[in-house]
């Protein structure tokens, strides 16, 4: 998994290293630790916390520690007013002195989720409330070249919520395989709405939707150097209805989009912007609630 759509980014730290994990965690974001384990390593930790005392300690939610020597396992544990709790130990170790690891961290509502190299590694249920956790510390033998925060959603809202019109931040544009989900409703008395993905440093527009409940008309366009493109309308079935709740997918491929609505393909619309990766924003507007906004 890459860190590119991190909401912040730790490159390069010294080890032992602690610090704090911007907003807190929420259920569905993810912790990415990249890093090599040096071939004299005996064991390292990765804890999850709530502040960076040390005297009080402060409590840990997860304490994570791969152990090399002896028996090799993983250790897991948590901190209560400095009292350890009971240690729970999977004598299976996916870690190799010596070679690179890439360790990811998925926050569930009631476990942390470990995978190590791309397959799951354990679920950690959680002993101390996630609203608490705020601090990321590791340490011990190894070498970290990347600590990322990815978010439940990596759409930025530029007013922070899901009201209307709403523009959203993709952090590092698109690219082939990733996915933008959007959830809402349409309003009561609808004329249309509009979903836009564009470049936020120009006007140009890479994929505009304007689905137009009256006609039961789904335009799909772009607008490059001022000037509109060629309209294509043709549908299976106009998917949207007067106060109905419905969930857009745009799946972007190397060539082009495609789009399907509750779940049922309705077109592709081929790219007529080649650089994916200056489709930076989204924009919806007109006659709908917003409830779920994410890319993936």
């Amino acid at each position: 998994m890459s860190v590119a759509n991190a909401k912040h980014t730790v490159l390069n730290p010294v080890i032992p290293y602690t610090g704090p994990i911007p907003g807190g965690l929420h259920p569905g974001e993810i912790i990415i630790i990249q890093g090599t384990v040096p071939p004299d390593a005996d064991r390292f930790q990765i804890d999850l916390s709530s502040g960076c005392s040390t005297k009080p300690r402060s409590d840990v939610a997860l304490h994570f520690s791969p152990r090399f020597k002896g028996s090799p396992r993983v250790v897991c544990n948590s901190l209560l007013q400095e009292s350890w709790g009971q240690e729970e130990t999977l004598h299976q170790l996916p870690y190799k002195c010596g070679a690179p690891f890439e360790t990811i961290v998925l926050v569930r509502r009631d476990v942390f989720k470990v995978a190590v190299n791309g397959t799951h590694l354990l679920s950690y249920k959680h002993r101390i409330p996630l609203n608490r956790v705020d601090t990321f510390s590791i340490s011990g033998k190894v070498r970290v070249h990347a600590v990322g925060y990815i978010p439940t959603s990596a759409i930025y809202s530029e007013s922070g919520d899901l009201s209307i019109p709403y523009k959203g931040s993709l952090l590092k544009g698109l690219s082939p395989g990733q996915h933008i989900t959007i959830k809402g409703q349409v309003s009561v008395y609808p004329h249309s709405f509009t979903v836009n993905l564009c470049n936020s440093r120009t006007e140009n527009i890479a994929l505009h939707l304007n689905p137009r409940m009256k006609s039961g008309v789904f335009i799909r366009n772009s607008y490059l150097s001022e000037t509109w493109g060629q309209e294509e309308r043709e549908l299976p079935f106009f998917p949207f209805s007067s106060g109905e709740y419905f969930e857009i997918l745009i799946l972007c491929q190397p060539h082009q989009f495609k789009l399907a609505v509750n779940g049922s393909h309705l077109f592709e619309f081929r790219h007529r912007v080649q650089d994916l990766s200056s489709i930076d924003q989204l924009e919806i507007m007109g006659d709908l609630d917003l409830t779920d906004v994410k890319l993936w």
